[in-house]
């Protein structure tokens, strides 16, 4: 099973919508996939995939009950489907993930039961079988450091990153490596990066710089993504994914907008050979 998370530690990098587009490659490829939208925000991947209309709904059962064992029905309930993908979609109450996975630890203790805060995610995928219902897990938590990031490396111990070729980009990336032993040590796991993905190039010197410098890092680059901000914003406007988009709000097909989606195809298909 090909498990990753998408992760930068600087926002505005294009993570969410890598996702939700690699999501529908894979899918276009004949697997499986479940998408966890692990993020609290609006305007979060549940947003951009169509599925995020139950998010205030204070009755509705969601992951987060599950995880600290408390349940309002079954896990298939939560999984909302589009364009093919499953999506565990995102809810409010993930705001609040922290104190009440610490609540449900303590009651735990309290009560001589195993429970832990940063594997939650794991254990309930595990008890509900999605490793052998899917081929593919992408969890899209919050960029910064917390129980959320934390059960989403944990269950899926690998990265798929995008980044921005600016002088921001490359402060993220030349940290990484310090990010991600922190985030081993504080798991007690080994995480692998699978890509880094340069998103938003658009043929200048300064970015052909950083990539140089991305690239001496020793991190696996298997495409480079061009700027193409009308096709992604239209994507949010409309909420469905980049193919979705171009097959039925474009009236006529683009070139270069076709050529973007043969780049996340690759690299799909580059993450899928790595399994």
């Amino acid at each position: 099973m090909l498990t990753y998370t998408t992760y930068s530690e600087a926002g505005g990098v294009g993570k969410t919508t890598l996702s939700a587009n690699l999501a529908r490659a894979h899918v276009d490829n004949g697997l499986d996939v479940l998408v966890i939208d692990f993020d609290p925000q609006d305007g979060s991947l549940s947003y951009l995939l169509g599925v995020d209309d139950g998010r205030d709904d204070e009755n509705a059962d969601t992951l987060v009950h599950h995880l600290i064992d408390r349940p309002k029905g079954d896990f298939e309930n939560l999984i909302r489907t589009t364009e093919g993908i499953d999506v565990l979609p995102s809810h409010n109450i993930l705001e609040r993930l922290g104190d009440l996975l610490s609540d449900a630890a303590s009651i735990a203790e309290q009560t001589g039961e195993s429970f832990s805060k940063y594997g939650r995610l794991r254990h309930v995928l595990a008890k509900n079988n999605v490793p052998d219902r899917y081929d593919v897990l992408i969890v899209d938590p919050p960029a910064t450091s917390g129980p959320h990031l934390y059960n989403a490396i944990d269950a899926t111990r690998s990265l798929v990153i995008p980044v921005e070729l600016s002088g921001k980009g490359d402060q993220s990336i030349s940290g990484l490596e310090s990010v991600s032993a922190g985030i081993e040590e504080t798991l007690g796991i080994t995480v692998g990066v699978l890509a880094v993905v340069p998103n938003r190039y658009e043929g200048l010197n300064d970015q052909d710089a950083v990539l140089n410098e991305v690239s001496d890092l020793g991190y696996d680059i298997p495409v480079t993504l061009r700027k193409r901000s009308s096709l992604f914003e239209g994507c949010w406007r409309t909420q469905c994914t980049a193919y979705r988009y171009i097959e039925e709000h474009r009236e006529r097909k683009r070139d270069h907008e076709l050529e973007t989606l043969v780049k996340i195809d690759e690299l799909a298909k580059h993450l899928e050979d790595g399994t």
